[in-house]
């Protein structure tokens, strides 16, 4: 992992506003909307109708995929679980800073209004038992431009990473 790079800093240019605005989506705020456990800050980055989640399990083996999240309340309900969840554990360090860190967002594909994002995270989160809290898996996401911005319109998540 590179040491130079700012994790804080979105690593596309104001110019390149779609994948601009779409890495202050799934970075910025969604890492400080999961830190405050706070759904309403990144409910409008959703495309309700028509959401599909895909649950990798961790598992490199497409077989044991499941469709976790039919529905974009089902997917809230579990983010708002493990948000808490997150909430009520002590760490050793900063956790917003330990998540920017081991948060990797440097590949948007973008065809017409569709863009196919790749999310990665790599490192952990030091525990105050000296433990490190594990943070190695990736997401595609599917996003669209939707009524003027990029949204979420599916994803499949909770891959292994590196995969294989």
């Amino acid at each position: 992992m590179s040491t130079s790079r700012d994790p804080y800093k979105n690593p596309f240019a104001a110019s390149d506003a779609a994948r601009h605005s779409i890495w202050d989506m799934l970075v910025a705020r969604d890492i400080d909307a999961f830190l405050s456990a706070d759904w309403s800050m990144v409910a409008g980055d959703f495309i309700e109708e028509g959401f599909l989640g895909i649950s990798g399990n961790r598992e490199t083996n497409p077989d044991r995929w499941t469709l976790a999240f039919p529905t974009l309340a089902a997917y809230r309900d579990e983010w708002l679980r493990q948000a808490h969840d997150f909430a009520g554990k002590t760490y050793g360090e900063d956790p917003r800073t330990a998540i920017f860190r081991t948060t990797r967002l440097e590949e948007i594909e973008i065809t017409g209004e569709t863009a196919l994002v790749r999310k990665k995270f790599d490192g952990g989160i030091r525990m105050t038992d000296g433990g490190l809290d594990v943070m190695k898996w990736q997401t595609l996401y599917y996003c669209r431009l939707h009524d003027g911005r990029w949204k979420i319109s599916g994803f499949t998540g909770y891959l292994p990473y590196p995969m294989g």
